[in-house]
């Protein structure tokens, strides 16, 4: 696996892309390049923002990132490995193959790991020479987190998981079949852009908040630059090996002691919320707020819920 290099060169749901001033650049973790955008202003206090699967920095919403802003934050956001404008990987995973070893709780093998791309985040940091910052991961994005924080404990100082987990997810614990099945969809024919689309809209609309319509065509034309910028979704399948392939982080969420603020929707069909319990019981120094009728993803009724207790929690 690459090692973390130190050299200069970066299922959230809005898709609402950010009209704020960036400023983009690549960190490198071995001969890995990450995609970063950094919303700034340089002397507010840094938070990176670590996505899902398969998700682009570009899913960030707007009105997070301008709440960030407007409080005194500096939110920094990335492409994982696989993903959008980082580096791409070649390995084409079975999706039967790993789906049946899944169910039959069987190793699933990965060209990277969870711990890999929590070097990623680290990455990032020392690119824009950030000592320490708050940490707020999404989904596989938490899973990201919890490894960074554990890992690197002096280069944080909060931890936000939304809509996330400890353990490695398997039948009893993971999403229901429909949502699995519409999750495989994602690789669709990269040409097929209308598709891809129609693909995404009933993943949103099995996951999302219960009742929202996205399919709409303000919804569409985004949807189509972000496809246009992030080409094919091939990442996505070794994505999603690498956290079925993970080991139980159990254990390691035992040892995080940054305060830590655990989010998560009642409605959650990708992962369901008694993992927010688990994790709350895991890490002593964390606090738990559950979002009624949020599902799995952000949207803005779900954000006014929690919204206080983000800032709160990121001002104590």
């Amino acid at each position: 696996m690459p090692s973390r290099n130190k050299f200069i060169l970066f299922l959230v749901l809005s898709l609402s892309f950010s009209s704020h001033a960036f400023e983009e650049g690549f960190a490198v973790n071995g001969d890995v390049k990450i995609a970063y955008r950094d919303y700034g202003p340089a002397n507010a206090e840094p938070i990176l923002l670590i996505t899902g699967l398969g998700a682009q920095l570009t899913l960030w919403p707007e009105f997070l990132i301008q709440d960030l802003q407007d409080n005194n934050f500096r939110p920094i956001a990335f492409d994982n490995r696989d993903v959008g404008l980082s580096s791409r990987f070649t390995t084409k995973p079975s999706q039967l193959l790993n789906y049946l070893k899944y169910f039959l709780f069987l190793p699933v093998k990965s060209e990277y790991s969870i711990e890999d791309m929590g070097e990623d985040g680290v990455a990032v940091l020392d690119q824009l020479g950030i000592d320490q910052s708050h940490i707020l991961g999404m989904s596989m994005g938490g899973m990201l987190a919890q490894v960074l924080v554990a890992n690197y404990p002096e280069r944080t100082k909060t931890l936000t998981m939304i809509s996330s987990m400890v353990s490695t997810p398997n039948p009893l614990n993971g999403p229901k079949f429909k949502v699995t099945r519409q999750l495989l969809k994602r690789s669709a024919n990269k040409n097929d852009v209308e598709g891809r689309i129609d693909q995404s809209i009933k993943l949103f609309e099995l996951i999302g908040r219960p009742g929202l319509n996205y399919d709409s065509p303000a919804f569409r034309a985004r949807m189509r630059s972000y496809i246009k910028r992030g080409g094919d979704d091939s990442g996505f399948l070794r994505q999603m090996a690498a956290i079925i392939g993970s080991k139980n982080r159990k254990q390691l969420a035992r040892s995080i002691e940054t305060p830590t603020l655990i989010i998560h929707g009642d409605m959650d069909p990708l992962i369901k919320v008694k993992n927010a319990y688990v994790m709350h019981e895991l890490i002593q120094e964390s606090d738990l707020v559950i979002v009624n009728g949020m599902g799995h993803l952000l949207d803005t009724t779900s954000y006014g819920e929690f919204k206080s207790d983000l800032l709160n929690f990121l001002n104590q």
